[in-house]
């Protein structure tokens, strides 16, 4: 019996690590940016509405309120993977 039991521990840890790699690069960082300037803006200006002015811009990051390195477009954004070295949120 103490050997099944070994065995499960031994394979719900591998479970536990399996889903942390996996979900690590899920979902590149989403920002609410203006199209034309590529300033950042507030989240709402994004939403479903007719009075939007923005997009959402994937990945890359944020200076002097402008972004840059990432892409409009979500599927040609790299999104971290295995090492998780995507940038963080803002």
């Amino acid at each position: 019996m103490r050997r099944l039991r070994s065995s499960t521990v031994v394979l719900g840890g591998m479970g536990v690590l399996a889903a942390t790699i996996t979900s690590c690069g899920s979902e590149p960082d989403k920002r609410c940016v203006d199209p034309l300037t590529r300033e950042k803006l507030p989240s709402y200006e994004c939403g479903s509405g007719s009075t939007t002015r923005g997009s959402y811009y994937y990945g890359g990051s944020v200076s002097d309120n402008k972004v840059s390195g990432g892409s409009f477009d979500k599927t040609a954004v790299d999104t971290g993977g295995f090492g998780c070295s995507g940038s963080g949120g803002g």
